[in-house]
């Protein structure tokens, strides 16, 4: 547990730069092309709110906060024009922003085996969350079709 204090510790008191690496991550991605319609204040707001406060989004939050929180900004991007996909892309980054942050710290404190242990845990993270992309991808492409395939109307 003390270890896990530690690192939510490290991340809390990284915030605003890990918030800005994942502005820049964003915004060099290929992936996430409809994120030019996000003002960077408003993404590195929301990400740093997360990270800034982690311990407690972790210890002390409530499902419906989650819940809360995320349905607000999923309104929000849907409102800016961002594809569902690519919503769920930038969470994903977002938790691997935290890794490559977390791996490289690891590494420059000499914790190479807690690195080493969690490494399992990331390549798990790493399939489901490409698996929710590319299954938003297919649904948002199947939805496109059935709209363009609807009767029209004379």
């Amino acid at each position: 547990m003390m270890l896990t204090y530690r690192l939510v510790r490290l991340i809390e008191d990284n915030s605003e730069a890990l918030s800005g690496s994942l502005l820049e991550r964003v915004r060099s991605s290929p992936l996430l092309a409809e994120y030019r319609n996000v003002p960077d204040a408003d993404l590195k707001e929301r990400v740093q709110g997360i990270y800034s406060h982690l311990g407690e989004w972790l210890l002390t939050r409530k499902e419906r906060d989650v819940a809360q929180r995320y349905t607000e900004i999923g309104a929000r991007r849907a409102g800016q024009g961002v594809p569902l996909s690519q919503l769920a892309a930038t969470i994903v980054l977002t938790k691997e922003n935290l890794w490559d942050f977390l791996k490289h710290k690891s590494m420059a404190e000499g914790l190479p085996g807690v690195w080493g242990e969690l490494e399992m845990l990331q390549l798990l993270d790493q399939f489901f969350d490409r698996a929710i992309y590319y299954a938003a991808v297919g649904y948002e492409n199947q939805a496109a079709r059935v709209v363009t395939d609807l009767p029209r109307a004379v």
